[in-house]
């Protein structure tokens, strides 16, 4: 009786063997170069986020609730269709995610993969990475330092889409009142990631 044969008549075993040939299996893809995009779920104070890592770095962080079909979709098209569940590549975001979320890291040092993003947004969105952790601005401020000082609703728009939120902080951008704006991933949670950074500066 083959190893297979043996996991599939005993449930419990089928399950860990699956786990376990799911990793091999994901770590000879990506030892081939046969993974353009690997995959893995992370237990956040906000939901199970998805992170998405390439060759090039971190290219999409994923909130609950946002269609799966969508954001695989996206990736096909603009990186590429191999896509691949691959936990440890993406070990390096979990781990920072990990010390920001306790409070003990105030900047990340995983490199990023712009791809997803072009144009004005695109400017907009570097502009936002390079805002400092537990200091906010404004959507017409950053509109301004990306080249068009007037395109302040083009901005939230660009914020709105941010494919990587939380490492590239579009929570800290707020209205020129103070007020919250918009969030992607709720405001909820943007209340949450500031109020986090808050107590962070002390």
């Amino acid at each position: 009786m083959s190893d297979l044969e043996r996991a599939l008549r005993d449930p419990g075993a089928a399950a860990f063997d699956l786990d376990r040939w799911s990793t091999t299996l994901a770590e000879r893809a990506s030892a081939a170069g046969l993974v353009d995009v690997a995959h893995a779920g992370y237990d956040s104070p906000l939901g199970q986020l998805t992170i998405y890592v390439t060759d090039r770095g971190l290219v999409r962080l994923a909130y609950p609730g946002e269609p799966l079909d969508d954001q695989l979709a996206e990736l096909a098209a603009v990186i590429s269709p191999r896509i691949m569940r691959a936990p440890q590549r993406t070990d390096a975001v979990r781990r920072q995610l990990d010390e920001y979320f306790a409070g003990e890291r105030r900047a990340f040092e995983v490199a990023v993969d712009w791809r997803l993003i072009r144009g004005f947004a695109e400017r907009v969105l570097r502009v936002t990475s390079r805002i400092p952790f537990g200091r906010v601005s404004t959507y017409r401020d950053v509109a301004a330092e990306a080249g068009s000082p007037r395109a302040f609703r083009a901005a939230g728009n660009a914020l709105g889409s941010n494919p990587i939120p939380i490492v590239v902080p579009c929570h800290r951008v707020l209205h020129a009142s103070g007020g919250l704006g918009g969030y992607a991933g709720g405001l909820e949670r943007k209340r949450y990631l500031l109020d986090l950074e808050s107590h962070g500066t002390g």
